[in-house]
């Protein structure tokens, strides 16, 4: 089935809570000016150059598909240098051709001066890039590009733009999927922010041990902690104001969290304090100990609540929940 491609973007990515020279508080990803030229990148392999173009049926990511998604992916693959190769080179290959791939003279993945050549290079500034793969062979192959990685310094869309640890200057927009993934970011805090109301209102030590949880300086939380700061800290982490900046992300583990039964909640809390306090420890044969009497625990916080959990640990588990509950206290 032919693909349809419409009001596809190459925008700058700006994100007010991520630092960018402070250029987001201007929503700019560059200095004004400033145009960044990017070229398609390409690997050594030998004495061989292979461009990522997202058009080589013989590329290692496409080989490693299952069989019925490597099928259609070829055929997409086939389909599309075949109609490249008649607008820019004019040159006809038969779809029924078994050789087809032998008789393309231009989109050969290792056709260095055709995919370094400046028709492929891209120009981006402050203002957005508008392709046109539809209509123009060149604009496909660099859209095409994109989403295959081909152009390293452009996300493939905005969700992958979100999800780099370091950020992005550009991101490829295709107006229907970034207008899906900011709804969906939307939904998820809103949903988060109605079950923090919940437990503000109603149930102010879950909203503790969440905390402790999702937080990465969980002993800053005692039970005299004000309900307050609680929910003013939980809030920040919801929309991404703290050291984890993807909303989306924040949103989802803190409903994640909030629905862990209370026995669960408590020992991972416990679990994480127990550590910060070298109740426990990870030792160099990668177990978790209990420092007092050196019980192996766990290989991971999983395994030991999993381990706390069990009957036959109960001395274990008094103990420790002694220990960081006096902490808690405190």
């Amino acid at each position: 089935m032919t693909r349809t491609y419409t009001k596809v973007t190459i925008r700058p990515y700006v994100e007010k809570n991520k630092f960018n020279m402070g250029l987001e508080k201007y929503n700019q990803a560059l200095f004004d000016g400033a145009v960044h030229t990017i070229e398609m990148v390409a690997l050594q392999e030998g004495d061989m150059v292979r461009y990522i173009t997202g058009l080589n049926p013989f590329a290692p990511d496409v080989k490693m598909l299952p069989e019925e998604e490597r099928v259609a992916k070829e055929q997409q693959i086939k389909e599309t240098v075949i109609q490249a190769e008649k607008q820019l080179a004019g040159n006809i290959i038969r779809k029924d051709d078994e050789e087809w791939w032998n008789k393309v003279k231009k989109l050969k993945a290792d056709n260095i001066p055709f995919w370094s050549s400046p028709d492929l290079k891209l120009e981006l500034n402050n203002e957005p890039l508008y392709l046109e793969p539809g209509k123009n062979a060149l604009d496909l192959l660099k859209y095409i590009a994109v989403k295959a990685g081909g152009y390293p310094e452009i996300a493939r869309n905005l969700d992958d733009a979100r999800s780099r640890a370091k950020a992005p200057k550009f991101y490829l927009d295709e107006l229907e999927e970034t207008a899906s993934i900011k709804t969906e970011v939307s939904k998820l805090r809103n949903q988060a922010g109605g079950e923090l109301q919940k437990l503000y209102e109603k149930n102010v030590n879950k909203l503790l041990y969440i905390l402790k949880v999702i937080d990465a300086n969980s002993p800053q939380y005692k039970k005299s902690t004000p309900i307050d700061i609680l929910y003013e800290n939980a809030d920040k982490y919801i929309n991404g104001e703290t050291v984890d900046k993807d909303k989306r992300k924040t949103a989802k583990t803190f409903l994640e969290v909030s629905n862990l039964d209370m026995e669960t909640l408590k020992l991972r809390a416990a679990v994480k304090d127990a550590t910060f306090y070298r109740l426990v420890a990870l030792k160099g044969d990668g177990m978790i100990y209990e420092m007092e009497t050196g019980s192996a625990m766990g290989k991971n916080p999983t395994q030991v609540v999993e381990f706390l959990k069990n009957p036959l640990n109960e001395e274990i588990l008094k103990r420790i929940m002694t220990k960081v509950e006096h902490y808690w206290r405190q």
